[in-house]
C-alpha cells in the first residue's frame, strides 16, 4: 500500500486526480487537458457562453472546446503536434484556421472572437484604441504641424464602412453623422498608415522626420494591435485580449496550469475572461467581475493620464515611500507616483466600463480622430440638471458642438436595447434604460422613478438622485445651490467637470531629443507590431525585438509638474473645462556626428490659431476631462480670482526668467557681468520662447500657443467669458478704504474695535451679504423715491395747465 501512494505522489499526472483538477470540463483528462491539467476555464462551467463553446468544441471532435478559441489539434500526442494544425469543422464553420495562441489578438479574432461578436470585432480596426489617430496628429503638431488640422493618419491603411454599418440606434447614426459633417477632419473617411522611421542620414537632410522616430519609439506601442512593452504595470494581451484577459502588475501567472511559467513575468494572471458582472474570474481565493481599471491604465498612463489620475496617482520626479529594506518606491508604468484624492467615482467601486459603453470603447465601426470624437456619454445623462431630470433633456445637452446649450424634445428613456448590446448583461429595464447625449441607451443604468439605478459590474448597485430631486428636496448644499442652480450660465456654459475636477496633472514644457549619434538604435513598437504571423502573434508578443530596430533613440524629460487648480478653457463641445499641458514639445534633434541638428526648438504654424503667417507656437494646452471627480467641487476663488485659470499663467506668469537667454550661473560682477573665461552653460535658452509654459492668452487677449487643435471650437476663453471670470483685486473694493480712508467707514471700523467686535471669515461673510442686500435696496428704494417725485412733478405740471 506504502508504494501505492509513493507511486501517486511522485506521478501524479500518471492518475486520474485530473477529474478532480479540471472539474466541470466534458472530459476533464482528455484532449488538451491531459497536459494543462488545472487550467481555469475561460467562462463559468455553467454560462451560456462556456456551454456555447462545449457544443461546437464536440462538434469539432473537442467536447472541451479549446479549439473552439485556440485552433490546433487537440489529439495530438506531443505539444508540438497539438499547436499547429486545422480542424475541418472549424474552417467549414468561421473558426480557427490554425493554432491561437493568444486568440484575442486583433490579427486573427475574426476567426475566434468575431464567431459570437461580430460586430464588436468589425468595429475594432477602426477604433481610436487600433488607429491612435489624435496622439500621431497631435505629435505631428509639435514638430511643426506637419499635417495640420487633418486626423487622417493612423497606425494602419483604413476606411470607413457603408454608413448603414455603424453601431448604434438610428437616433445615434443620424447624431453621428451631423458631427461627422460638422467636423469633417476629426471624422475622416479614410486613413493612410503612419509613414516608416527615417534613418539617421534622411534626418541629416531634414530633422523634422524625427517626429516619426518619436511616434514609432515612444508614443505607439499602446494600441490594442500591440502586445506593448513588458514592464512592471504594462503586461497585457493583444487586440481583445488587452482588455477582458487578466494581466497583474507584475506579469506573472497565478492559476493552476503546471505548464505556464510562475515566476517568469509577461503571462496572463488566469485564464478567465473578464467582462461584465456575469463573467466571474476566480484568482486563488478572490472572485471578481468587471474589468479592473488597472487594466486600463496599462495604456492610459502617459499623455493625458486619465486611467492613473483616476486612481489618484500623480507622477513625481522623487521615489517616496522608503520600504522595510530601505529602498525607494519602485516603478509603475516606468514612473513613480504620489497618492492624491481618487476620483469618486472609483471611490464608489465604478469601473471604467460602468460609465464608458461598449461604442466609447470598442467603436462604432467608424474613425474617430481624438478622445472627445467617439466618447458618446456626458456627466447630464445620469446626473441631470438643477431643472431637468435627465430623461427630459434633449439629445446633445453638454455635447452641443456649439457655444450654446442644446434644446429640443425630451430624449426620453429606451424600451430595448441594440442586438448587439444584448450580448452581455441584461438587466431589467425598469422604468426604461437611460439614453446617452448622442442616442444610445446605457444598458447598465436604468430609471426608478425619479432616481436612476446604475449597476456596476463589479456586481455593485448605486441608487443615484439626480440634482433635480436633490434640488426639489433641498439637500443641496448652499456652495451647490449657489453654482450650479442659481447662476444658470455655469451650467449651461460649462462642463460639470470645471468645477469637480479639483485636480489634473500638469506635465509643463516636454522636452524631446531624438539622438541619432554613435549607431543609437531602438524598438520600433509600430513596426514589431504590424509583423503578425499566421498565428496572430506579433513581433513583440514572438519576443524578437531585436528585428524592429531602427535609427535614434528618445529621451524626454520636462519642466516643471503641478496638479492644483487646472487653468481654464473652452473645449471641442464649446464648454468650458480643465485644462492641462497637451504636447508641449521643445524639439532637439542630435545628428550622427554628436551635434544638434536643431537645438531646444518650437515649431512654428502659420495661420494657426492667431499666429498668422509668422505662425503660432507648436505648443498646445488641451482641454480635458481629467477623471479627478470629488463631490466637493473646487473653491469659487479658485477660477475667480486666479490669473493661471484664465490662461494668464502660474501667478500671471511672473515667476519664472526669460526663457530664451542661456543662463550661466559663476563668479560675477555687481553689474552681472561673469567673471571667469571658461564657463558652463547651466540652462540653454529656448530661442522663440518668451513666456512661462503655463501662460497661453495675454492680458490684451492675445493668443500665445495653441489651445486643442483638434476641434475648431477649441481655444483660449475669449474676452467677454475672461471679463465675466475675473474678480481678481476685488479686496480692494472695500479696503481701499478701511480703516480710515472715509469719515463714515472710520467711525463704522473705531466702533467695531471698541466694541470688541472680531471679524472672522464667516462674520466678514456676513458683512459681504448684508452690503449686497443694503445696497440692492438702497438702490431700488431710492428708484422708488425718484419715481414717487416725478410723478408728483408731472402731476403738479399738469394740474397747472
Amino acid at each position: 500500500m506504502k508504494y501505492f501512494i509513493l507511486f501517486i505522489l511522485l506521478f501524479p499526472t500518471t492518475f486520474s486526480f485530473s477529474q478532480n483538477i479540471n472539474k466541470g470540463f466534458p472530459e476533464p483528462d482528455k484532449g488538451c487537458l491531459s497536459c494543462h491539467q488545472g487550467i481555469e476555464p475561460i467562462r463559468q462551467h455553467q454560462s451560456e457562453m462556456m456551454q456555447a463553446i462545449y457544443k461546437k468544441g464536440a462538434k469539432a471532435n473537442d467536447p472541451n472546446g479549446c479549439v473552439v478559441c485556440h485552433g490546433g489539434n487537440p489529439n495530438a500526442k506531443t505539444a508540438a503536434e497539438a499547436h499547429r494544425g486545422t480542424n475541418d469543422y472549424l474552417l467549414s464553420h468561421d473558426g480557427p484556421s490554425t493554432f491561437y495562441p493568444d486568440p484575442g489578438s486583433s490579427w486573427i479574432n475574426e476567426n475566434t472572437c468575431g464567431q459570437c461578436h461580430p460586430e464588436q470585432i468589425s468595429a475594432q480596426m477602426n477604433s481610436l484604441m487600433m488607429t491612435e489617430q489624435g496622439k500621431i496628429q497631435g505629435t505631428l503638431w509639435g514638430f511643426g504641424g506637419m499635417e495640420g488640422y487633418k486626423h487622417n493618419i493612423g497606425n494602419y491603411e483604413t476606411a470607413n464602412p457603408d454608413p448603414h454599418d455603424r453601431l448604434g440606434t438610428a437616433a445615434y447614426k443620424a447624431y453621428m453623422t451631423e458631427l461627422q459633417t460638422l467636423n469633417p477632419l476629426v471624422y475622416p473617411d479614410k486613413m493612410r498608415s503612419l509613414p516608416p522611421a527615417p534613418t539617421a542620414d534622411e534626418v541629416e537632410e531634414n530633422p523634422q522626420l524625427a517626429a516619426y522616430t518619436y511616434l514609432r519609439q515612444e508614443c505607439q506601442r499602446c494600441h490594442t494591435g500591440s502586445k506593448g512593452r513588458q514592464k512592471r504595470g504594462d503586461f497585457r494581451g493583444i487586440g481583445c485580449s488587452s482588455c477582458h484577459i487578466p494581466y497583474s502588475n507584475n506579469g506573472l501567472y497565478e492559476g493552476n496550469d503546471p505548464t505556464i511559467s510562475k515566476t517568469k513575468a509577461g503571462h496572463l494572471l488566469v485564464h478567465s475572461i473578464q467582462a461584465g458582472r456575469d463573467a466571474k474570474v476566480t484568482v486563488g481565493q478572490a472572485t471578481y467581475s468587471g474589468v479592473p481599471v488597472e487594466t486600463c491604465t496599462t495604456c492610459h498612463n502617459r499623455g493625458k493620464r486619465i486611467g492613473v489620475s483616476y486612481q489618484g496617482l500623480m507622477e513625481t520626479e522623487y521615489t517616496p515611500t522608503y520600504n522595510h529594506r530601505g529602498e525607494g518606491q519602485p516603478k509603475l508604468h516606468t514612473k513613480h507616483y504620489l497618492h492624491l484624492q481618487e476620483d469618486v467615482h472609483y471611490q464608489k467601486g465604478m469601473l471604467c466600463q460602468d460609465c464608458h459603453t461598449s461604442n466609447d470603447l470598442h467603436g462604432d465601426g467608424f474613425l474617430s480622430g481624438s478622445t472627445l470624437a467617439p466618447v458618446e456619454i456626458e456627466c447630464q445623462d445620469c446626473h441631470g440638471t438643477t431643472k431637468k431630470f435627465p430623461w427630459e433633456l434633449p439629445l446633445g445637452y453638454s455635447d452641443e458642438f456649439d457655444t450654446k446649450p442644446a434644446d429640443g424634445n425630451a430624449r426620453g428613456v429606451a424600451s430595448r436595447l441594440p442586438e448587439y448590446l444584448e450580448k452581455g448583461t441584461v438587466y431589467n429595464r425598469r422604468d426604461g434604460f437611460l439614453i446617452t447625449a448622442r442616442g444610445n441607451p446605457y444598458p447598465n443604468v436604468v430609471r426608478t422613478g425619479d432616481s436612476a439605478l446604475v449597476h456596476l459590474a463589479s456586481g455593485k448597485d448605486i441608487v443615484l438622485h439626480p440634482l433635480k430631486k436633490l434640488t426639489d428636496e433641498k439637500k443641496l448644499s448652499l456652495n451647490g445651490r449657489v453654482a450650479m442652480d442659481q447662476v444658470g450660465s455655469h451650467m449651461e456654459r460649462m462642463e460639470c467637470y470645471a468645477c469637480h475636477a479639483t485636480w489634473a496633472p500638469q506635465c509643463y514644457g516636454c522636452h524631446v531629443k531624438v539622438d541619432y549619434s554613435r549607431g543609437l538604435q531602438h524598438v520600433d513598437w509600430l513596426a514589431a507590431a504590424s509583423d503578425h504571423d499566421e498565428s496572430g502573434l506579433t513581433g513583440g508578443a514572438r519576443g524578437d525585438l531585436q528585428k524592429y530596430l531602427v535609427d535614434g533613440e528618445v529621451t524626454e524629460t520636462r519642466s516643471y509638474l503641478r496638479w492644483e487648480d487646472p487653468p481654464l478653457s473652452q473645449n471641442g463641445e464649446g464648454r468650458i473645462s480643465p485644462t492641462i499641458p497637451g504636447c508641449q514639445t521643445t524639439i532637439t534633434v542630435i545628428g550622427k556626428d554628436g551635434n544638434a541638428l536643431i537645438e531646444n526648438h518650437i515649431f512654428r504654424i502659420p495661420n494657426a490659431e492667431g499666429g498668422g503667417e509668422e505662425g503660432q507656437l507648436g505648443i498646445d494646452m488641451s482641454p480635458v476631462q481629467p477623471h479627478t471627480i470629488q463631490k466637493e467641487a473646487r473653491t469659487c476663488e479658485s477660477c475667480h480670482a486666479s490669473a493661471k485659470a484664465l490662461g494668464y499663467g502660474i501667478n500671471g506668469g511672473k515667476y519664472f526668467g526669460d526663457p530664451r537667454t542661456d543662463l550661466i550661473i559663476d563668479l560675477m560682477t555687481a553689474d552681472g557681468e561673469i567673471i571667469p573665461q571658461e564657463v558652463t552653460v547651466q540652462k540653454p535658452g529656448i530661442k522663440n520662447l518668451e513666456m512661462d509654459w503655463s501662460r497661453y492668452v495675454s492680458e490684451e487677449g492675445e493668443q500665445l500657443q495653441t489651445v486643442g487643435h483638434h476641434f475648431k471650437l477649441s481655444g483660449p476663453l475669449d474676452a467677454e467669458t475672461r471679463a465675466k471670470l475675473d474678480r481678481r483685486g476685488v479686496c480692494l473694493s472695500c479696503h481701499q478704504s478701511i480703516p480710515d480712508k472715509d469719515l463714515a467707514v472710520s467711525l463704522m471700523s473705531h466702533t467695531a474695535k471698541y466694541a470688541g467686535v472680531y471679524i472672522d471669515n464667516e462674520t466678514h461673510q456676513g458683512i459681504l451679504h448684508k452690503l449686497v442686500l443694503f445696497g440692492a435696496w438702497g438702490q431700488v428704494l431710492l428708484g422708488f423715491v425718484l419715481g414717487i417725485v416725478v410723478l408728483l412733478l408731472i402731476w403738479k405740471f399738469v394740474m397747472k395747465r
